[in-house]
């Protein structure tokens, strides 16, 4: 009997220096789209798909986002003295229950493989989620969602994968497809941030991944990889060739690189159009600003 997806890692150890000077005081999953911190995102895509305990694997400097995720005691009780129910219940969604949440320090600056290794005591022998908080994703239903049935179905491990460009694949992990059965893929091979002209296709895989305990005891003895870091592509890459059971899934939904401060303002731009109380202003915003930069050129 598969064992239900329960845990998931989110690596926040990153200095986040693609924003600076912003992060030089506050950590980047921290800063705001829209109105909610990025892991408020994240956190809320795993809640969805049914976590119940979050293991947070940070660094130096990181206690900003520790005290979000804590009860604001005095702001709530002003909030109550003045009636605010509303904004109540906006705070109710960041608060974690005792015991929900964990924090492990990642000391060295050894790779996403080495921070999801960090956490392997607290995952023991089950399998796990691991998200990446600057991939934020807009769907109907939410992508790690859509990943815990795929994992109902196929037992294996499941990494979230779309399309990109050939000329950018450089810059991904790449599936080699064994067997492409539409939005369920089973894999060869991952090839990290391969060569444009030696990438085994243009299916990369993006910040979810649903994975057995057997990454963890292939982390346990891989080496530094691509660019001197502990690549978790290696250990998902030695699972395929021991069990052939690591699958791509083409998920349902609009995937926003908020690492880079493009993909950053692109997602700022969807999440407002999308909420009913900033569509009508802010569309009409942009669309002035639209004209008068045509009327300029």
């Amino acid at each position: 009997m598969k064992r239900k997806v329960t845990k998931a890692i989110f690596p926040v150890a990153g200095l986040g220096t693609r924003f600076l000077p912003a992060t030089k005081s506050i950590p980047k999953e921290i800063m705001t789209l829209v109105d909610r911190p990025l892991i408020q995102y994240a956190i809320d895509e795993a809640r969805a798909a049914g976590i119940k305990e979050f293991i947070f694997v940070t660094s130096r400097g990181k206690s900003a986002l520790e005290d979000y995720f804590d009860h604001a005691n005095e702001l709530e009780a002003h909030l109550r003295r003045n009636g605010r129910e509303d904004l109540l219940a906006i705070l109710k969604t960041t608060n974690m229950d005792s015991g929900a949440i964990a924090y492990i320090r990642q000391h060295k600056a050894l790779g996403l493989g080495h921070a999801v290794w960090c956490a392997r005591r607290l995952v023991g022998n089950e399998p796990f989620a691991v998200l990446l908080p600057d991939d934020v994703i807009a769907g109907d239903k939410p992508c790690l969602q859509q990943m815990v049935e795929v994992y109902a179905e196929t037992g294996g491990n499941v990494v979230a994968a779309m399309e990109v460009p050939h000329s950018k694949t450089s810059a991904y992990g790449i599936l080699d497809v064994k067997e492409d059965l539409g939005a369920l893929v089973s894999v060869r091979g991952m090839v990290e941030k391969p060569a444009v002209d030696a990438a085994p296709s243009n299916l990369a895989v993006i910040g979810r991944y649903i994975l057995t305990p057997a990454i963890m005891r292939n982390l346990d003895r891989i080496k530094a990889g691509s660019g001197g870091e502990i690549q978790l592509t290696d250990a998902i890459a030695e699972e395929i060739v021991r069990s052939d059971n690591v699958y791509g899934f083409r998920f349902r939904g609009q995937r926003f690189d908020c690492g880079s401060k493009a993909g950053f303002l692109q997602a700022t731009v969807a999440f407002a159009l999308a909420r009913p109380d900033l569509r009508d202003e802010f569309s009409q915003f942009l669309a002035e600003m639209t004209a008068v930069r045509r009327a300029a050129e």
